[in-house]
């Protein structure tokens, strides 16, 4: 499997990353060893989660897919063998929010204590805050970096302003700067990412790590009419996506995973990995037999004809479904 430099961070990476979000939710902890395992047994390496992960499950505060991780890099002993990707910024519960200095020192520490690491390979700013000084945050990342506690910084859900902003004020003060960004982008939601910051991204060399690659499964077929959306907990987030042009989408991924032999799942990932800003997207799997279907995604290769069949199936209905939209992962 061909790996792909992550951006600027020195970091090469096959071209998936396994995302967190279900760890100690709809996968328990068990089962997340289990994907854990595959996953790096598979020759991946990228595995991203956050602090809040899963604060939304009744009982939870956050932390709880942190604690997974560092589990599971405890018993497993496969931390040479993982690219942990964190991130700070969003609100835990009775803890707080942001990203001053104040709280970023106190984050990233109860983050390495529940992953049981002395270092987080790529620690990300959730959320841009407009209440912080760039300068301030850039300030405190650059501190954790020279302390080695941190060894590449990214930024997720930034505009394409506020991106333009930070690695300007970096380079101003000479304080490190964001070598990745996450957006959310996929096949459907296209236009906020491809307008606002994949310019950005490719001038700067920024190494992106997209997330809802699937559309909360969308793309995976399964969810084609009302009916399916209690097929999991997950349902109610895709009702958005059945409309005349998720529905096309939809066609065309049937289409392009006939000609290929593959899975909608497959096919939507592959045109993420062939776009040339995107380094990995991330998906999550809750059981082995998915993790296998996402794990194939990295080797289809989807020929140009496939490509512009998606691209047409995706492209706008309308002028409002252009514009960038909020994204709040």
């Amino acid at each position: 499997m061909q790996k792909r430099k992550l951006g600027k961070t020195g970091f090469e990476v096959a071209p998936l990353a396994l995302g967190g979000n279900v760890f100690g939710w709809t996968a328990d902890e068990p089962t997340s060893f289990k994907l854990l395992d595959a996953f790096v047994d598979k020759g991946f390496s990228l595995i991203d989660t956050a602090d809040v992960y899963s604060y939304w499950v009744p009982g939870h505060k956050g932390g709880e897919s942190e604690t997974i991780i560092g589990n599971w890099l405890k018993k497993s002993g496969k931390r040479s063998e993982a690219i942990i990707a964190t991130k700070v910024g969003m609100e835990m519960p009775g803890v707080g929010k942001g990203l001053s200095a104040a709280y970023i020192k106190s984050a990233v520490e109860a983050s390495l204590r529940r992953l049981q690491t002395d270092y987080i390979d790529l620690y990300q700013a959730h959320k841009d805050d407009p209440d912080t000084p760039l300068e301030e945050t850039l300030q405190a990342f650059t501190d954790l970096l020279r302390q080695g506690k941190v060894r590449a910084i990214g930024a997720s859900n930034y505009s394409g302003k506020r991106l333009a902003e930070a690695l300007e004020v970096s380079q101003k003060h000479g304080l490190a700067s964001y070598q990745t960004m996450q957006p959310e982008y996929n096949l459907y939601d296209r236009f906020g990412y491809e307008s606002d910051l994949e310019p950005i991204c490719q001038q700067q060399q920024l190494g992106v790590i997209c997330y809802f690659a699937l559309a909360s499964g969308f793309l995976s077929g399964k969810y084609r009419s009302e009916a399916d959306l209690s097929k999991s907990q997950r349902g109610q987030m895709v009702k958005k996506y059945l409309n005349p042009r998720g529905l096309r989408i939809l066609d065309a991924l049937d289409q392009v995973a006939k000609h290929h032999n593959a899975t909608p799942t497959q096919v939507a990932l592959a045109w993420l990995i062939a776009r040339p800003s995107i380094a990995a997207p991330i998906a999550s799997a809750t059981n082995l037999q998915q993790l296998d279907d996402l794990a194939r995604a990295a080797s289809l290769e989807l020929d140009a004809s496939s490509i512009a069949l998606l691209d047409k199936a995706s492209a706008p209905d309308s002028q409002s479904e252009s514009r960038p939209s909020a994204a709040a992962d």
